[in-house]
């Protein structure tokens, strides 16, 4: 059996749709399309229905699942094999982060890094999702909330804070809101999901109850941006806020703070590439907490 074809049965098997496996692999929607046909035509069998919702996995698809799970640890073992022995400062490095941490940290880093070392090629996956560093679809992470797999090693790379912004001409409109009013008279804006940095219905330690949501944003850009139009109030990192002089903060004697994990899998971390970037990372990350 083509492992290949195996690879591209998982990735559908994970995201139920085309296009979402495409964009793990890295790879167009119609090779998916021809590898799963591929695999189907190997195995003279239907593995996936297709529906409006997405890609179902069939019966036998569910079968075949544990098998093709133990080709994908096979393969990931024999790729672990060879990148112990890779000392060299050469080849592919995925990062997997969220779109600010990457424009902040990760991108100064791979500029640094490759006036350093240029046959280091690097792969930057953005998004919210967490991606599975023991499976290789990343091999470095930087994560606002921990892994709780003990497998992975899980380095503090540094602290951000967090504080209430509102834009100039939301307060310009609308009254400071008072502790113990649960945001009485204010409309809010919040995480669509939770995050390292937010604390779920509450903003800067306050109770929601009171407060009118009028919208929830699944990237920390949305928010920012709907914070800066004056649709509402919300908690931003500073360090993304401090971009925009119209965002105001309050409640500064509140802000908080929250870590940011720098993560690879043991295997990956003794490779001298993989070392490398950590270490172009640590550097900006460290200049960062300096300046501030």
């Amino acid at each position: 059996m083509d492992w290949n074809n195996v690879r591209y049965f998982l990735a559908i098997y994970k995201t139920r749709t085309l296009a979402a496996a495409a964009q793990l692999l890295s790879v167009d929607q119609a090779t998916v399309g021809r590898r799963l046909s591929a695999l189907e035509r190997q195995l003279n069998t239907r593995l996936f229905l297709r529906t409006t919702i997405g890609m179902l996995p069939t019966p036998f698809a569910d079968q075949l699942l544990p098998h093709a799970l133990q080709l994908e640890d096979a393969a990931l073992a024999m790729q672990k094999t060879v990148q112990d022995s890779d000392m060299g400062l050469a080849g592919l490095v995925r990062i997997a982060t969220t779109d600010t941490l990457a424009q902040s940290f990760v991108i100064p880093a791979i500029q640094s890094l490759q006036e350093q070392h240029p046959d280091i090629e690097l792969v930057l996956l953005t998004g919210a999702e967490l991606l599975n560093l023991s499976r290789r679809e990343a091999d470095i992470a930087l994560r606002t909330i921990r892994p709780e797999s003990p497998l992975l090693i899980a380095r503090k790379l540094m602290e951000l804070t967090v504080s209430l912004y509102g834009s100039a001409h939301y307060w310009r409109t609308h009254a400071m809101p008072v502790r113990g009013e649960h945001f009485a008279g204010h409309s809010l804006l919040l995480p669509l999901q939770a995050t390292g940095w937010s604390e779920p219905e509450q903003l800067a330690g306050e109770a929601i109850d009171e407060g009118k949501i009028r919208m929830r944003c699944n990237t920390l850009w949305s928010l920012c941006a709907a914070t800066r139009a004056g649709l509402g109030i919300t908690e931003l990192p500073d360090f993304v806020a401090h971009e925009y002089p119209e965002l105001q903060a309050i409640w500064t004697e509140h802000r908080r703070h929250y870590p940011v994990w720098l993560v690879a899998h043991p295997d990956l971390y003794k490779t001298a590439r993989i070392r490398a970037v950590m270490d172009a990372i640590c550097a900006i990350a460290t200049t960062c907490q300096n300046k501030r």
